[in-house]
C-alpha cells in the first residue's frame, strides 16, 4: 500500500508541476544567491595579491595538476565507451567514443546545460562518423550520466563517512548527521548493485528504453565515476596553497559538493556556484591565495580542455567536408563519364529506339 501511495503522489505531481520550469527557476536561484554571496566574499581582494599567489605556486604542482586533468578527461572518455557497449554498439571504434566524450564534456561544461550542450556535441560526432540515431545518442547520455552519479554517491558517501565534518563546512549540519547520510548514500548504491544483479533492468517507456548494466558492469561504472573524481579533486589539490594543510579526502568532499552545486545551477563552469561554495567551505585560507588555486585550476580543467575541444571540432569539420566534396567531385566524374558514353563518334546521340537502317543497292547507286 505504501508504495501505491508512492507512485499516486509521483503521478500528481508529474501532471501538476512542471519540472523543467522548475529546474530553470532553481538554477537562477542558486546562481543569483551564489553570484551575491561571492560579490561579498571578494569585496576587498586585491588582484595584485591573488597574481602573486599565482605565481607563488610551484611550477610542479601546477604540471601534477595538469596531468590530474589529462588523467580525468582520458577517464570521461571511457563514460562514452562503456555507454556504446551497453547499448549494444560495440562496433563503434574507441576514437570515436574519445572525440565525442572529450569535446562533448568540455565544451558542455563551459557553455552550461551541460545535457542540452554535450548531447548535441554528442549526436554531431556520433551520426556523422557512426550512424547513430538520436535516441541511441540520447541513450549514451543517460548511461553516462548513471555514471557521472554513481562515482558521486560512493565518493561522498565514503567521504561523508570518513571526514564528515568536512561535509559540514558546506552544509552546516552536525558531523553525526552527515555521516548518517553517508551511510545512506552507500546503503542506497549497494541496494542499487543487487537489484540490477537479479535480474535484467530495464529504464524508459513508450518508444525509448535502455537496459540497465547489470551488476558486475554496474561495479565497473562505479570505478569509472571514482577514477575521474579523483583525478578532478587531485588537480584542485596539487594547487591548493601550502598552509594550513588540509587531508586529500576533505578537499575532495569540499570539491565535489561545490562541483554538484555548480551541476545544479547550469551556469557554465558552475562559475559563481563552485568558487562561492569552495571560498565558504575553505575560509581557513587566505582569499587572494584561494581565488588564484582556482582560477588556475580553471584555467587547467575548463578553458584548455574547451580550447582544444573547439580547434578538434573544427579540424574535424573541415575533414568532413573536404570528404564531402570530394564524394560529390567524384560522382559529378562518375556521372559525366557516364554521359560522355553514351555519344556517338560524330557527337550526336543516336535516337532513342530509331536503329539506323542500311540504304537499298538501288538507292546507293
Amino acid at each position: 500500500m505504501l508504495l501505491d501511495a508512492v507512485r499516486a503522489i509521483a503521478g500528481i505531481l508529474r501532471e501538476r508541476v512542471n519540472w523543467h520550469r522548475f529546474g530553470i527557476f532553481l538554477g537562477v536561484a542558486i546562481t543569483a544567491i551564489a553570484l551575491y554571496v561571492l560579490y561579498r566574499l571578494l569585496h576587498g581582494i586585491e588582484p595584485v595579491e591573488v597574481f602573486a599567489a599565482i605565481r607563488r605556486t610551484n611550477p610542479f604542482d601546477i604540471v601534477a595538476a595538469a596531468l590530474f586533468v589529462a588523467a580525468g578527461y582520458l577517464t570521461l572518455t571511457m563514460y562514452d565507451y562503456f555507454a556504446l557497449r551497453t547499448i549494444g554498439r560495440g562496433e563503434v571504434p574507441y576514437s570515436v567514443a574519445a572525440i565525442a566524450g572529450f569535446t562533448s564534456y568540455s565544451i558542455g561544461h563551459n557553455v552550461g546545460f551541460t545535457a542540452f550542450s554535450g548531447g548535441t556535441v554528442r549526436y554531431r560526432v556520433y551520426s556523422s562518423t557512426s550512424g547513430l540515431s538520436a535516441l541511441e545518442v540520447a541513450k549514451i547520455c543517460f548511461i553516462a550520466g548513471l555514471t557521472f552519479w554513481l562515482g558521486n554517491i560512493t565518493v561522498l558517501g565514503l567521504g561523508f563517512i570518513i571526514h564528515p565534518e568536512a561535509a559540514s563546512a558546506v552544509d552546516h549540519l552536525p558531523p553525526e548527521a552527515n555521516r548518517v547520510a553517508g551511510f545512506f548514500l552507500l546503503a542506497v548504491l549497494a541496494l542499487y548493485v543487487i537489484w540490477v544483479s537479479l535480474a535484467p533492468r530495464t529504464f524508459g517507456r513508450g518508444g525509448w528504453s535502455v537496459t540497465l548494466p547489470g551488476g558486475s558492469l554496474t561495479l565497473l561504472q562505479v570505478a569509472i565515476g571514482v577514477v575521474d573524481l579523483t583525478c578532478c579533486a587531485a588537480a584542485m589539490y596539487m594547487v591548493m596553497p601550502a598552509a594550513p594543510a588540509i587531508d586529500f579526502i576533505s578537499l575532495s568532499v569540499i570539491f565535489i559538493t561545490a562541483t554538484l552545486f555548480g551541476f545544479a545551477a547550469h551556469t557554465p563552469g558552475g562559475i559563481g556556484v563552485f568558487d562561492a561554495t569552495m571560498l565558504i567551505a575553505l575560509s581557513q585560507f587566505d582569499r587572494e591565495e584561494l581565488v588564484g588555486a582556482l582560477l588556475l585550476f580553471r584555467l587547467l580543467y575548463y578553458i584548455i580542455p574547451f580550447a582544444l575541444s573547439l580547434a578538434i571540432v573544427a579540424f574535424r569539420e573541415l575533414i568532413l567536408e573536404a570528404r564531402r566534396s570530394a564524394a560529390n567531385a567524384a560522382a559529378l566524374h562518375e556521372s559525366g563519364a557516364g554521359a560522355a558514353s553514351d555519344v556517338s563518334p560524330s557527337g550526336r546521340k543516336p535516337a532513342a529506339g530509331k536503329p539506323r537502317q542500311k540504304r537499298a543497292p538501288s538507292e546507293a547507286a
